[in-house]
C-alpha cells in the first residue's frame, strides 16, 4: 500500500516537475548572470527551494543590498507559506515530528494546492504519498537550476524572449485552480487590487504579502459557506 501511494505521489508531481523546469533553468541562468557561482546557485536551490524568493534574492545580491534587507524581502515573498502550513495542519497531525519537518520543507504552491484538494475529496493524506509528490519536484528543481547555470549563456536575455512571464502565468494557474470555491471572486479581486496598489506605492516584493493580507482579511470577514442558508423549519410530527 505504501509503495502504491508513493508511486501515486510521483505520478501526481511529475507534471508539476515538468512545468516548473523552465523556472529552474531561468533561475540558474539569471543567477550566473548576477555573479553567482554554480555551487552557490545549486546550494540556494537546494536550501531555499522557493522560485519567487530565489528570483528576488539574486536580484538583491547583484545590487549589493544589505543582508538583513535580503532576508526580510525573501520572507515577505514567502510569507504565504506560513499560511499554507496553518491550512494543512489538520492533514498532518498524524505525522511524526521528523515527517513534519520534511513536509514543511517540501511545501511549495502546487504541493499545497494538491494536498488541500486531496483532503477535501476525502482521500488519505499519507506522508509516503506526500514525499513522492514532493521529491519528484524537488530533485529536478535543483538539477535543472544547475543546468540552467551551465547553459545560461545560450539563453541570452530572458526578457527578450518572454521568459519573465512564466512565473506570473504559473501562479495565475494555481490561483484559478480554486475558482470554484465560495467567495473566490471577491477575495481574488481584492487581493489583486491591493497588490497592485502596494506595488505602486510600496514596491516589490512587499506587494505580495500585502495583497495576500488584504485577501485573507476579506475572507475572514465574509460569512462561511452555508452560513446564510436558512435552517429548515421543524415539521409537525404526527400523533
Amino acid at each position: 500500500m505504501s509503495r502504491a501511494e508513493f508511486v501515486e505521489g510521483l505520478r501526481g508531481g511529475f507534471t508539476v516537475a515538468v512545468a516548473s523546469a523552465p523556472f529552474a533553468a531561468l533561475f540558474g541562468a539569471l543567477a550566473v548572470d548576477n555573479g553567482m557561482s554554480l555551487g552557490e546557485l545549486t546550494l540556494m536551490s537546494a536550501t531555499v527551494y522557493a522560485g519567487a524568493s530565489q528570483m528576488v534574492g539574486i536580484e538583491l545580491f547583484g545590487n549589493n543590498v544589505q543582508a538583513w534587507l535580503i532576508v526580510a524581502s525573501i520572507l515577505a515573498v514567502n510569507f504565504r507559506h506560513v499560511l499554507y502550513s496553518a491550512a494543512i495542519a489538520r492533514y498532518v497531525r498524524h505525522f511524526t515530528p521528523l515527517q513534519k519537518f520534511f513536509t514543511f520543507f517540501l511545501l511549495v504552491d502546487p504541493q499545497f494546492a494538491e494536498m488541500v484538494k486531496r483532503g477535501e475529496e476525502g482521500k488519505p493524506v499519507t506522508f509516503i504519498w506526500y514525499l513522492g509528490f514532493g521529491i519528484i519536484i524537488y530533485v529536478p528543481w535543483v538539477l535543472v537550476s544547475l543546468l540552467g547555470g551551465l547553459l545560461g549563456s545560450f539563453i541570452g536575455d530572458p526578457k527578450a524572449i518572454g521568459l519573465d512571464i512564466l512565473l506570473p502565468a504559473y501562479f495565475l494557474g494555481i490561483v484559478l485552480g480554486f475558482r470554484n470555491r465560495d467567495n473566490f471572486l471577491p477575495v481574488a479581486f481584492v487581493s489583486a487590487v491591493a497588490s497592485a496598489i502596494a506595488y505602486h506605492y510600496v514596491g516589490s516584493p512587499w506587494h505580495v504579502s500585502l495583497g495576500a493580507a488584504a485577501g485573507i482579511t476579506l475572507a475572514a470577514l465574509l460569512p462561511l459557506p452555508g452560513a446564510l442558508k436558512p435552517e429548515p423549519e421543524n415539521e409537525p410530527h404526527e400523533v
